[in-house]
C-alpha cells in the first residue's frame, strides 16, 4: 500500500528539517529507527523490548550505546497492537506518541506517558452526530469491530445519540478476520447481516473500523458480488471513521469499491507542508542509498522493476528512470494524509520539548562531551513535563499543543470519497469539525461539494421514527479471509502476519560456516598447487601429464570459490553464473581425471610388442580428451542460457512463514542435462580407473582416481534425496555442501598421497628410488 510510505517520508522530512535548523536543538543530531509490528502482538512486544536493548543484541534492559538513545516512540496505525507497547515500556517512562486515530479509553490515566497526535474520540463522534442531525438522518445502522471500540460506544456515545433522536436499526460487531475452519458459519452470518442491513429502512450505515477491517469489508463485498448476491442497488450512504482509509491494491483489481462511492468519512486534519513536495522530488532509487524502503515502494507504485527490489522480481518491465513521485496519481501517492501529517507533528513536538528542556534549568543536568550531548536516564521522565506543555506552529501554520489528557488540540476534516472502476479514488474535503466552536457550529459542511452515489436519493433517505422506538441487535461473530501471498495466518487464525524474507546470508552462522569451509579448502588447494609448481621437475609431478594436473587443481580452486555465488541475496548475475560456472568447472575437473585414466591404460597397452596404441600415447591425446569433454558441457550450458535462462525469484509457498529469495532455474529439464553429463563422466572415469587399478606403474593414479570417483558419485547420489526433503534456504546450503564435499574428495584422493611423498618422503620422489624399486 503505497500510501503508507508517506508516513516514513514525513518522519524523514521532519528529522531532516530539525537537524538542519540551527534554531532548534543546536549541537544535537536526531536519528530514528523503524520497527515493524507485523500487526502481531508478539512481534510488537519484541520490537518494544528491542528499543531497550543494545543495537544488534536482543538483551532487554541492557543498553550501552549512548548514541542510540531512545527519547521517544512514535507508533501506529493499528490501535489495538500499539496499545501493547505501554505495557512493555511503561516502567521506563519513555514518551510514546500515537499518530493513528486512537480508540477511546475509559481511563486515560492508564498510560500516563501516552500522547495522542489526534483529537479525542469524543470529537469524532460529536462530528458524526452533527452530520446526522444536519441531514436529518435519524434511522441508521452501526457496524464495528469487536473490542474496546464497541464497549466505549455503547456506554458513552450511544446514550448521547439517543438523546438527539438517533435510532439504530441494528448494531453489529465482528472481528476483522474469519475463522478459516468455520467458513460455513461465517458465510451464513455474513449473508444474514447483508440481508438485514440492506433490507432495513436505514439508508445510512456507520462503519467503525481500522485499516484491516476496510480490507476485509472490500473483500467480502467482492465475494458477495461474485456470488451474484449484491447485484441490485441498495442506495446506502456509508459514514466511515478516521481510522479507516481507502488503499490502492494493484494486485486486487477485482475488489470493487463502487459501493463506497459518495461515502462520507472523518479524517485527521492535515495540510500540505512547506517544502515537502521539493523533498519528494529528491527521492529517487538511484540517488537515495540509505532508504531501504524506496526501491520496493518504487516497484509497487510505478509497476516496474528496480534492481535489488523484492517486488521488482515479479516479471515487471524495467523502470526507465524518468518516474517521479510528484507524478503519481492521488490514489497511489497523493496529498499529505492525516496520518503522515501526525507523524510530522509528533517529531516536532518531541524536538520542541527536548529543546525547551535544554533551554531551562535542566540544562545543567546534561553532560557536554565536545559537541555532543549525552542524554542521562533520568531525563526521560523529565521530558514529559515539557512535552505536555509544548506549543508551537508548524510549517503549515497549524497550532500544535496537547490538552490536559494529552490529546492533540485539533479537529477533523470531513471527506467525500469518489471511486472509479479501476479502483482509483479521490478525496474531496467537504467540511470540518472544530470542537473549539459552540455546539451548534461544530460542523461546517459544504453540501454543494458532495457527490452522492447514483443509487442514493437524499430526500427519500430521511426516515423519521417516533421517540422511544429503537431496534437493537448485537452479535459477536468472527470474520476471515485468505491471507495474501506475502502473509501467513497466526496460530489462532486471528490475523495475517507478514512473511519473513529469507535467503542464505553471510551474517548467519550457517553462512559463516560455509564461507569458512570454502576459504579453508581454497587455501589448501593453493598450497597444493604451489607445492606442485615448486617441484614441477620431479618424477611424481611429471607422471600422468603435468599440464592436466595443473588444470585439475585450478578448476578445483575455482569450484571452491564459486560457492560465493550461492551465498547472499540472489540477483541476475549470480543466478546466471552459479550453476553454469560450477557445471563447467566440474566437467573440466572430471574430464581431466578421465583423460589421466585413459592415459594410464593407453600407456600400458602401448608397451606390448607391435601395439598400434603407441601413436595415441602422449600429452596431446589427453589434452584433446579433456577439451572435447569440457566443450560438450559448455554447449549444454549455452543451450540452457539461450532457451530458458535463470532469474531471481521469490518462493512464497514452500515455507508458510517465509518468502524465500531464490534463483528460478527456468527449464529444469535442460538444467538437469548439465549435472547428468558430469555424473556420466564420473561414472566413465570410475569404470576405466577400476579396470586399470592393478596395472604396474611407479605412480599409477588409477587407485586414487577410483576412490575419488567413488566419493564423488556417493556424494551426489545422497544429494538427491536430501535436496528433495528440505525447503527454504537450506536447499542452497545443501548444494554448497555437496559441491564442497565432492571437490574436497577429488582434492584429497588425487593429491594428498602425492603431497605426502613430495613433502615428507622426498627420497621416494627421485630417479634413484625408481631404479632401486625396479631392481
Amino acid at each position: 500500500m503505497t500510501q503508507n510510505y508517506q508516513h516514513i517520508l514525513a518522519l524523514v522530512f521532519a528529522i531532516k528539517e530539525i537537524n538542519e535548523n540551527l534554531q532548534i536543538l543546536p549541537n544535537i543530531t536526531l536519528g530514528f529507527n523503524i520497527y515493524d509490528s507485523y500487526l502481531n502482538a508478539r512481534w510488537t512486544s519484541r520490537a518494544a523490548m528491542q528499543l531497550i536493548s543494545t543495537r544488534n543484541r536482543f538483551v532487554p534492559n541492557y543498553k550501552c550505546d549512548i548514541q542510540d538513545k531512545v527519547i521517544a516512540i512514535i507508533k501506529g496505525l493499528d490501535s489495538e497492537i500499539s496499545y501493547l507497547i505501554p505495557d512493555v515500556l511503561g516502567v521506563y517512562k519513555i514518551p510514546q506518541l500515537f499518530y493513528g486515530s486512537a480508540p477511546a479509553m475509559f481511563d486515560n490515566t492508564q498510560v500516563p506517558f501516552f500522547y495522542k497526535m489526534v483529537p479525542p474520540e469524543t470529537h469524532q463522534y460529536m462530528g458524526i452526530l452533527q452530520l446526522l442531525l444536519h441531514f436529518k438522518w435519524t434511522w441508521i445502522g452501526f457496524l464495528t469491530v469487536a473490542g474496546v471500540h464497541t464497549e466505549w460506544f455503547m456506554q458513552m456515545a450511544y446514550p448521547v445519540f439517543s438523546q438527539y433522536g438517533i435510532c439504530f436499526a441494528f448494531i453489529e460487531s465482528c472481528s476483522t478476520f474469519i475463522i478459516a475452519n468455520n467458513w460455513e458459519k461465517t458465510e451464513k452470518w455474513w449473508l444474514e447481516l447483508y440481508d438485514r442491513s440492506m433490507d432495513q429502512a436505514a439508508n445510512v450505515l456507520i462503519f467503525y473500523g481500522d485499516n484491516r477491517s476496510m480490507i476485509v469489508f472490500r473483500w467480502l463485498v467482492s465475494w458477495l458480488k461474485n456470488k451474484h448476491i449484491a447485484q441490485k442497488p441498495k442506495g446506502k450512504v456509508w459514514i466511515l471513521t478516521a481510522q479507516m482509509e481507502l488503499k490502492f491494491f494493484p494486485h486486487k483489481m477485482s475488489w470493487d469499491i463502487e459501493d463506497l462511492h459518495g461515502a462520507i468519512s472523518m479524517a485527521i486534519h492535515s495540510h500540505e507542508l512547506h517544502g515537502f513536495q521539493q523533498f519528494l522530488k529528491s527521492r529517487d532509487p538511484s540517488g537515495v542509498k540509505e532508504d531501504s524502503f524506496l526501491k520496493d515502494f518504487w516497484s509497487y507504485a510505478f509497476d516496474c522493476a528496480v534492481p535489488d527490489s523484492i517486488l521488482g522480481h515479479m516479471n515487471m518491465k524495467n523502470c526507465t528512470g524518468e518516474e517521479r513521485l510528484e507524478n503519481l496519481p492521488e490514489y497511489k501517492f497523493g496529498m499529505m494524509t492525516g496520518h503522515g501529517y501526525s507523524v510530522y507533528n509528533a517529531v516536532y513536538a518531541v524536538a520542541h520539548a527536548l529543546h525547551a528542556m535544554y533551554s531551562s534549568d535542566y540544562k545543567s543536568r546534561a553532560t557536554i562531551d565536545g559537541q555532543r550531548i549525552k542524554l542521562q536516564n533520568q531525563q526521560l521522565w523529565e521530558l514529559h513535563h515539557f512535552l505536555r506543555q509544548v506549543s508551537f506552529n508548524n510549517s503549515a501554520g497549524d497550532h500544535i499543543s496537547f490538552d490536559k489528557n494529552r490529546n492533540l488540540v485539533a479537529g477533523f476534516d470531513v471527506i467525500n470519497w469518489l471511486t472509479f472502476p479501476n479502483q482509483s479514488f479521490l478525496r474531496v474535503k467537504v467540511g470540518s469539525v472544530d470542537p473549539k466552536t459552540p455546539a451548534d457550529q461544530v460542523l461546517t459542511i459544504n453540501e454543494d461539494a458532495i457527490t452522492w452515489h447514483s443509487w442514493f436519493n437524499q430526500i427519500l433517505s430521511m426516515t423519521l421514527l417516533d421517540d422511544g422506538h429503537d431496534c437493537f441487535s448485537f452479535s459477536d461473530m468472527c470474520d476471515c479471509f485468505k491471507c495474501p501471498d506475502e502473509y501467513y495466518p497466526d496460530k489462532d487464525h486471528a490475523s495475517c502476519i507478514p512473511k519473513i524474507i529469507t535467503f542464505l546470508s553471510y551474517e548467519e552462522p550457517l553462512g559463516i560456516g560455509l564461507v569458512t569451509g570454502t576459504l579453508t579448502f581454497s587455501l589448501i588447494t593453493v598450497l597444493v598447487l604451489g607445492t606442485f609448481v615448486k617441484h614441477n621437475n620431479t618424477p611424481i609431478v611429471k607422471a600422468n601429464n603435468r599440464n592436466l594436473t595443473y588444470t585439475l587443481l585450478i578448476s578445483l580452486l575455482l569450484s571452491f570459490l564459486c560457492m560465493f555465488l550461492f551465498i547472499g541475496r540472489p540477483n541476475n548475475v549470480t543466478c546466471i553464473f552459479r550453476h553454469t560456472i560450477i557445471g563447467i568447472l566440474f566437467s573440466i575437473a572430471v574430464s581431466c581425471i578421465l583423460a589421466k585414466t585413459i592415459t594410464v591404460v593407453l600407456a600400458f597397452m602401448a608397451t606390448k610388442p607391435g601395439s598400434r596404441m603407441r601413436k595415441w600415447v602422449g600429452k596431446r591425446t589427453a589434452s584433446y580428451i579433456a577439451i572435447f569433454c569440457s566443450f560438450i558441457q559448455v554447449g549444454i550450458c549455452t543451450v540452457w542460457l539461450t532457451t530458458s535462462p535463470p532469474f531471481p525469484d521469490a518462493d512464497m509457498h514452500s515455507v508458510m512463514e517465509e518468502i524465500i529469495l531464490e534463483c528460478n532455474e527456468g527449464s529444469m529439464t535442460v538444467l538437469l542435462f548439465g549435472p547428468a553429463y558430469a555424473v556420466f563422466l564420473a561414472i566413465a572415469s570410475f569404470t576405466v580407473a577400476f579396470l586399470a587399478r592393478k596395472l604396474p606403474d611407479s605412480f599409477n593414479e588409477a587407485k586414487f582416481i577410483t576412490f575419488s570417483m567413488l566419493i564423488f558419485c556417493s556424494i551426489w547420489l545422497s544429494f538427491v534425496p536430501t535436496y528433495l526433503s528440505i525447503k527454504g534456504k537450506y536447499t542452497v546450503a545443501v548444494e554448497i555442501f555437496s559441491n564442497l564435499a565432492s571437490s574436497a574428495g577429488l582434492l584429497g584422493c588425487m593429491f594428498f598421497p602425492k603431497c605426502y611423498i613430495i613433502v615428507l618422503q622426498p627420497k621416494m620422489n627421485s630417479k634413484e628410488w625408481l631404479k632401486r624399486k625396479k631392481h
